[in-house]
């Protein structure tokens, strides 16, 4: 628990955050080492305090999305391990020259990646996070606050134990993490406007849209995830059943896994019952526009489905004449999130691909590929619906920004304003 208020404790970061940007690549990847090091040794620790989270969050009566969300087991360690290793194996995102211009003789400009500085990450239930989030500021030379959810307290608290020694005992900064722990502190951290310099919150839709509408902190993520896929006219009715049971089955309690199915006219007869079929065989739910329900037995689609991210078995079904009526659909009821088209024609893939306006489209594969370990970012702190900064998965590259260097022989700005000199504005790599 805080001693201090976390404006102070953020003050203080604030002001040590430079040493951690300054910290070699190789201290920032050893301190990825020791921390799968200490989550292996200290395994059985961990899965006991995720063991009374998950009796807590029973007794609660905390929802079944949920509490899969809350498990921390051998499966989500391995997961964790792997993020690890991959992440450590990505080149440094510090340092690195992304523009270099001489502008006169003698005087060169240079743009360089650097950490953004001060992360607040608030993120509900999944204690796997806190690895994720916390390795990638790690690597990335960022400081972070990290507030996790009540419902995971006791594992939150474990794993930061083990993840803060382990990153000091590498030789970052004793300021290089701090973990809130009371629900007030997160107002708190909302307040730190001037000190903290971004927020990453993570969780369901009234939790984002709290922390959005209550803080100046520049907020990056996203508040739903509606994602859709459209079969067009010419799928692959083959390919498309089992990509659709894998975006809606294979973790329903994801913000990627599909919420509605857009289906072709041409593609619906020959496709719904096989899906169908597929559907009930997993325990999924489905609900219809007259039409579908014309051709497969299921529940009466309502206009708020259309607008739903049911984190269930659950899947809303509507058929469309047109691709463009599919994509002005996904547009309108979408998040912005991941949408897909199963389709063997190239021309219309590229128009869906051009039209959708959504972080991530893909062209016959599961939405489910949206993840930052999936895209080989090692992981990810969230994924992120904006368009200013990081979109999509957000990894290393989307937790740094840059500074301009420039390097000068005396020159002063009255002799290019008065013509004694000239800019040529030289690009030299």
């Amino acid at each position: 628990m805080a001693t201090q208020p976390i404006r102070d404790v953020a003050a203080r970061m604030r002001l040590e955050s430079p040493a951690m940007a300054a910290s070699p690549v190789e201290t920032r990847n050893a301190a990825l080492v020791r921390i799968k090091q200490a989550l292996l040794a200290s395994q059985d620790d961990v899965f006991a305090a995720n063991a009374h989270d998950l009796e807590r969050a029973r007794r609660g009566a905390v929802a079944p999305a949920v509490i899969k969300r809350l498990r921390f087991g051998e499966h989500k360690l391995a997961d964790v391990v792997a993020g690890l290793d991959s992440l450590r194996g990505l080149p440094d995102p510090l340092g690195r020259t992304l523009l270099s211009r001489e502008l006169d003789e003698g005087l060169t400009l240079t743009r360089v990646s650097c950490p953004i500085g001060v992360i607040g990450v608030m993120f509900e239930a999944r204690p796997d996070a806190l690895v994720q989030i916390a390795s990638l500021c790690i690597k990335s030379g960022n400081v972070a606050i990290l507030k996790g959810g009540s419902e995971t307290a006791e594992t939150n608290r474990v794993i930061f134990g083990l993840v803060h020694a382990a990153a000091v005992g590498a030789g970052l900064p004793a300021s290089c993490l701090f973990q809130a722990e009371a629900h007030s502190e997160i107002d708190e951290l909302l307040a730190c406007y001037g000190l903290v310099d971004l927020l990453i919150p993570r969780g369901s839709n009234a939790f984002v849209r709290h922390i959005m509408d209550n803080t100046k902190i520049p907020v990056m993520g996203h508040a739903d995830g509606i994602c859709h896929i459209y079969v067009d006219a010419a799928a692959d009715v083959e390919r498309a059943v089992p990509l659709c049971v894998d975006a809606k089955c294979q973790y329903t309690a994801a913000c990627n896994a599909v919420e509605t199915l857009l289906v072709h006219a041409d593609a619906a007869e020959r496709f719904l019952p096989a899906l169908a079929a597929a559907y009930d065989a997993a325990g999924v739910e489905m609900r219809g526009d007259e039409r579908t329900r014309a051709l497969i037995p299921c529940a009466p689609a309502t206009s708020e489905d259309w607008d739903s991210e049911y984190l269930a078995p659950i899947i809303s079904i509507k058929v469309v004449d047109s691709l463009d009526e599919a994509i002005a659909h996904i547009n309108r009821h979408g998040s912005h999130h991941t949408d897909a088209i199963l389709t063997e024609d190239a021309v219309a893939a590229g128009r869906f691909m051009d039209l959708v306006d959504s972080a991530g489209v893909y062209q016959n594969a599961s939405t489910r590929f949206a993840d930052g370990f999936r895209y080989g970012f090692g992981a990810e702190v969230g994924i992120s619906t904006s368009k200013l900064h990081a979109r999509g998965p957000v990894g290393l590259d989307g937790l740094v920004t840059y500074k301009y260097r420039l390097r000068g022989h005396g020159q002063v700005v009255g002799d290019y304003a008065e013509g004694r000199r000239q800019f040529h504005f030289r690009d030299l790599a």
